[in-house]
């Protein structure tokens, strides 16, 4: 059972920054895809960015493409989602989620994912 524990969430004004970390309990993580998904309230749950397991392919939704960025550090366990000029519809909470199996591409609904972590609240104000 792969736990999984977002921090670094937090409220920012627009234009501004955050960091969100993921970090996971098990060394599967170096051979699991990772993905950082948002839900608003109201809204249905949207793939933000997915990363694979070896980093050497991203993904990332429209709506952040050049403002997210998505890393990992697997000797840390750790992926995170660097997240610049931040705009008041970021606000939502963000979940990390991850799949095994070392697919060589991402993962780009959330039904593919088989372990999640319990959100963290992004708030942008305006």
């Amino acid at each position: 059972q792969v736990q999984l524990v977002e921090s670094g969430g937090g409220l920012v004004q627009a234009g501004g920054s955050l960091r969100l970390s993921c970090a996971a309990s098990e060394r599967t993580f170096s051979s699991s895809n990772m993905g950082w998904f948002r839900q608003a309230p109201g809204k249905e749950r949207e793939l933000v960015a997915a990363i694979t397991w070896s980093g050497g392919s991203t993904y990332y939704a429209d709506s952040v493409q050049g403002r997210f960025t998505i890393s990992r550090d697997n000797a840390k366990n750790t992926v995170y989602l660097q997240m610049d000029s931040l705009k008041p519809e970021d606000t939502a909470v963000y979940y990390c989620a991850a799949v095994g199996g070392g697919y060589p591409y991402t993962q780009t609904r959330a039904y593919e994912y088989h372990y999640w972590g319990q959100g963290t609240q992004v708030t942008v104000s305006s």
